[in-house]
C-alpha cells in the first residue's frame, strides 16, 4: 500500500513509500482509507519541527475516514463507514496517510449520514475540535445575545470552522488573523469583524477593556493571555491550540476579578459520548457549503510540500487528502 512513512534513521525524514499491509499495527478493525486531512500536528510530524512522532517508523495522519475491510468487533461491521480522530494515531499508532489503516473499535465514530467521506475529512480533527470549543462555550452559558465572540487563528483549520459554526448559530464573530488579505474569506464565512493578530500577539496589560463574551483560541502564548485579559465578566475562553507557543504569560486577574473561565479542549482522548455529540452537532449545525468553500483537495504526495507551508501560515482553511 502507498503511504507516507516517517523514519529517524539515519536522520529524521518523511517520504512516499510502498509499505506492506502486513506491517500495519495490531487493531480490531482494518479500514480501506478514502480520505485523510492535513492538521497542524500532521505538519509537525511530517517535517519533524516538533517531536510529535513517538515511535518509528510511523505513518502520520491523525484523521481518516473509510470503509471497514476487516472487523473483530460486532459494533463495527464490515462495510460500514467510520471516522477516526486522535487517540495517538499518527503519533504512536500508524495513521491515515496510507491506503489502509488499523484501529481499536472504540476509537471509531460512525460517519453521519448527512456528511460525505470527503466532507468528514474537510471537517477532520480541526473541525471536530472547533465543535468541542463551541460546545464548551455553550456549556458555560455563552449565548449569541450576550455580545461578540472572538476566534483567533481564524484563517486556519480550527478557526475557519469555528467562525462558520459560531456565525451560523447567530453569534457576532470577531476574527483575528495575521493574514488580513483573507478578510474577504473570513467575512464570507460569517465574521462580522476582522482584526490584525498584532492587536493580541504582543505583550499587553494583564487586565484590559472588556471586548468579547467568549473566545475560541488556537494560538496560545501571549495571544491567549491578551484574550483572557479582554474577556467580559463571566465570559469563557476555549483553548485548543498553541500555534504561537505553549506558554501562558498571564495573571490571575481575569479569573478572580471578572470570573472568566478558561476551558481546556482535548480532542485526542475526548470521551466517546462527547465525540458522538460533536459529530451529531456538526451534521446539523455546520454549513456544508461554507465548508466546501474553505476546502482544497490534494493527493498523498502533495502532503510533503504542503506541511512546511502550513507551519509557515501559508495554508488556509481545510485540506482533504485523497487516498483513492
Amino acid at each position: 500500500m502507498r503511504a507516507i512513512l516517517v523514519t529517524d534513521e539515519p536522520a529524521y525524514g518523511a517520504a512516499l513509500a510502498d509499505v506492506a499491509e502486513a506491517d500495519l499495527p495490531e487493531g480490531e478493525v482494518v479500514v480501506d482509507v478514502a480520505h485523510s486531512t492535513l492538521n497542524y500536528k500532521d505538519s509537525l510530524a511530517v517535517t519533524g519541527a516538533s517531536p510529535v512522532v513517538r515511535r518509528f517508523p510511523m505513518v502520520p495522519g491523525i484523521d481518516w475516514v473509510g470503509t471497514v475491510r476487516e472487523s473483530h468487533a460486532d459494533a463495527v461491521p464490515v462495510g460500514s463507514q467510520v471516522v477516526l480522530n486522535g487517540w495517538g494515531v499518527g503519533e504512536t499508532h500508524w495513521g491515515g496517510y496510507a491506503e489502509r489503516a488499523s484501529a481499536q473499535a472504540d476509537w471509531l465514530v460512525p460517519l453521519p449520514d448527512a456528511i460525505s467521506p470527503a466532507r468528514a475529512m474537510a471537517i477532520g480533527t480541526a473541525g471536530y475540535t472547533a465543535m468541542l470549543c463551541v460546545m464548551a462555550l455553550e456549556e458555560h452559558g455563552v449565548r449569541p445575545d450576550a455580545g461578540p465572540v472572538l476566534v483567533t487563528g481564524a484563517a486556519g483549520g480550527v478557526g475557519s470552522v469555528a467562525v462558520s459554526l459560531l456565525a451560523g448559530l447567530g453569534f457576532e464573530v470577531t476574527a483575528s488573523t495575521g493574514r488580513l488579505a483573507e478578510s474577504g474569506y473570513l467575512h464570507d464565512l460569517g465574521a462580522s469583524e476582522v482584526i490584525d493578530r498584532a492587536e493580541l500577539s504582543e505583550p499587553g496589560r494583564p487586565f484590559g477593556r472588556e471586548r468579547w463574551v467568549g473566545a475560541v483560541d488556537a494560538v496560545g502564548s501571549t495571544t491567549l493571555a491578551n484574550v483572557l485579559a479582554t474577556t467580559s465578566y463571566g465570559g469563557t475562553v476555549a483553548a485548543c491550540g498553541l500555534a504561537q507557543g505553549p506558554d501562558l504569560p498571564a495573571t490571575v486577574l481575569p479569573f478572580i476579578l471578572r470570573g472568566v473561565t478558561l476551558a481546556g479542549i482535548d480532542s485526542v482522548h475526548c470521551p466517546r459520548p462527547k465525540r458522538l455529540e460533536a459529530w451529531r452537532r456538526l451534521a446539523v449545525d455546520l454549513d456544508l457549503d461554507a465548508l466546501d468553500a474553505m476546502t482544497s483537495r490534494v493527493g498523498l504526495a502533495d502532503v510533503l510540500d504542503l506541511a512546511p507551508r502550513q507551519l509557515a501560515g501559508e495554508v488556509r482553511g481545510r485540506t482533504v487528502i485523497d487516498l483513492h
